[in-house]
């Protein structure tokens, strides 16, 4: 039997809307670009970010002590985030890779059945390292609910936030003080 001819497909015309010059990863046709940081200078760049996740009081204490059945899970978090910020430019499309100077991760107990986590990531670049700090808190928490979700089905990542930001044109931002620059 033959086959009945389709009409071809039509392709919508590109629509040249006008993007608000703020959104610096589109272009002015509204199409995901990445930022030209060429002419910008290197400057000392600084974010902080956090992730809190809440568990179990008791597997909050092991956890701490480092006796969940899958061992050392903050150690292991810790390597997980550090790893993360350093292939956040694979993971986040429009970032760009940087030079971190330093990435470091630490927990402290939060409230009594919680975990926060605090990343920070250090870079001299043209271009800001806020994402590399927030993808290394994420990946860390991700970490802790994987290393204990085996004895606490209920673990939840609550948030992943920026606290603090510095260097570059912008200058410093800390959430601290409800967003405002410092």
């Amino acid at each position: 039997m033959p086959r009945k001819k389709t009409a071809a497909a039509k392709t919508p015309r590109s629509r040249t809307r006008r993007i608000p010059s703020e959104l610096t990863h589109l272009d002015a046709r509204g199409r995901a670009s990445m930022v030209d940081v060429a002419r910008k200078p290197a400057t000392r760049r600084r974010a902080v970010a956090e992730a809190v996740v809440r568990l179990d009081p008791a597997v909050r204490e092991q956890l701490f002590a480092g006796a969940l059945p899958k061992g050392e899970a903050l150690a292991v978090a810790r390597i997980a985030g550090i790893q993360a910020a350093k292939e956040t430019s694979r993971l986040i499309p429009l970032c760009h890779p940087l030079p971190l100077a330093k990435v470091g991760v630490e927990f402290a107990p939060d409230r009594r059945d919680g975990v926060r986590i605090t990343a920070e990531a250090v870079t001299v670049a043209p271009t800001g390292v806020e994402m590399e700090a927030m993808v290394a808190a994420s990946v860390a928490g991700l970490t802790v609910y994987d290393m204990v979700k085996a004895v606490c089905r209920g673990a939840r990542i609550e948030v992943v936030q920026l606290l603090h930001k510095s260097g570059g044109k912008s200058g410093d931002w800390n959430r601290s003080n409800g967003g405002n620059e410092a």
